[in-house]
């Protein structure tokens, strides 16, 4: 089983099933894949490194980049059907190292952090205005307070909605609509209530159809 890199680094898999490898018999918590089959980390002679979880990215750069052999953990996620960053494996005294540079600056990159969280809050709001705006244009009927908070829903960061899209970034039309229409169906109608019932999504969605439809003619004219 071999698992794709978007560049030249090397890859350890967390597995999420038992395994034997394919050297000593053994088994493990990590592995590496090999032409004869999974390898563990004595076997694969990477049983010196250290693990390194995800979450601090000064510290990873900094440890990936003092350690003359590193690797990347991954682990297969079934609910996503695919390879996710788990962390990675790096030389202990560069990990070490990486701590310690990261300890002296930590007040810099403290206040880096604010700076930035104040130009990106900065930034939410202009979008969600720009948005509320939008939707107001398309649909004249919406109350002003309704748009606002379809805006401020759809453009959450970090919320993987449709107004966090490229196309919601810009505004289009087509995004906005699945908004709009997002919001009515959930908040206007008994759509929620169908799911908790156990109806069908897709069936759940026939049903509130009319329901939907109605509110947003409303709203397009004023």
């Amino acid at each position: 089983m071999a698992v794709a890199s978007t560049r030249s680094e090397l890859v350890v898999i967390s597995p999420v099933k038992n395994w034997t490898c394919s050297s000593c018999g053994g088994t493990g918590e990590l592995l590496i894949m090999d032409d004869p089959g999974p390898l563990c980390m004595q076997c694969a002679e990477l049983d010196h490194l250290v693990f390194l979880s995800s979450g601090d990215a000064a510290l990873t750069r900094r440890a990936r980049r003092g350690s003359g052999l590193s690797a990347v953990v991954v682990r297969f996620s079934r609910s996503r059907g695919r390879y996710e960053r788990q962390g990675v494996l790096v030389e202990e005294a560069a990990l070490e190292q990486a701590e310690a540079e990261c300890l002296a600056d930590e007040p810099a990159r403290a206040r880096r952090r604010e700076r930035d969280a104040v130009r990106r809050a900065g930034e939410d709001l202009k979008l969600q205005a720009e948005m509320a705006v939008a939707i107001t244009n398309l649909y004249p009927g919406c109350p002003t307070e309704r748009a606002d908070a379809i805006a401020r829903h759809a453009a959450t960061r970090g919320s993987r909605r449709v107004g966090r899209s490229a196309a919601g970034r810009a505004l289009e039309q087509r995004a906005l609509e699945l908004a709009v229409t997002a919001s009515v169906r959930h908040r206007d109608t008994p759509y929620d209530g169908l799911l908790m019932s156990g109806v069908d999504r897709g069936d759940a969605r026939e049903l509130v159809r009319d329901a939907v439809n109605s509110i947003l003619d409303a709203w397009r004219t004023s």
